[in-house]
């Protein structure tokens, strides 16, 4: 069975999202963007990051700019989740070709990877299928794409999001720091291959 196959057999086809509307986000809406990425930011991490390291991230990694700058990427794209009341609960988003966070086609000979970058579901709606329907919705666009590899980075004290993304046969490869301000975490770099 091929990994496509394996995702079909588990979640489906892409068009039987059972919660989640995808919705590929416009450089007009950078602000809402920006304030779901900040809301998602500080949920998952304001216990463990200090508050000026925050506000120095948000001023740096989540401006209007950098977002906007993000969404005109060619090889990028952004989504929001929202749920049967068209209500914003998350987003997503990916990378291939040369925006890729990582050079993992030279590093680890990962030629055609795709990266799944962002994935982050609001507080109240966790627990519900929302992540797990995007990152369906991300595999299907892999192989839509025709791309080799799939990867991510995962936060090393995530053990919730380490035991999905194993569940799906990623492994892990490598890591890498993640800097927020003064504060250095560890992100596992993790892999599957889809052909």
């Amino acid at each position: 069975m091929t990994f496509a196959d394996f995702i079909k057999e588990m979640f489906g086809s892409q068009n039987n999202l059972n919660k989640c509307m995808l919705i590929k986000v416009k450089e007009e809406q950078a602000e809402v963007l920006r304030a779901l990425e900040v809301q998602t930011y500080l949920e998952t991490f304001g216990p463990y990051i200090k508050t000026e390291d925050m506000q120095d991230y948000f001023a740096h990694e989540l401006s209007l700019e950098r977002i906007q700058k993000d969404l005109a990427l060619v090889e990028s794209e952004t989504y929001f989740a929202l749920d049967e009341t068209e209500k914003i609960v998350g987003f997503l988003k990916f990378n291939w070709g040369q925006e890729q966070t990582e050079p993992v086609e030279s590093d680890y000979s990962m030629r055609n990877a795709f990266e799944v970058h962002r994935i982050y579901v609001l507080k109240p709606y966790q627990g519900q299928g929302f992540g797990k329907e995007m990152f369906e919705f991300a595999l299907q666009e892999a192989m839509k794409r025709k791309c080799s590899w799939v990867w991510l980075g995962v936060w090393e004290k995530n053990f919730k999001a380490q035991n999905f993304y194993f569940k799906y046969g990623f492994e892990r490869f490598s890591e890498h720091e993640y800097v927020t301000g003064e504060t250095v975490d560890i992100d596992w770099l993790i892999r599957k291959k889809l052909k």
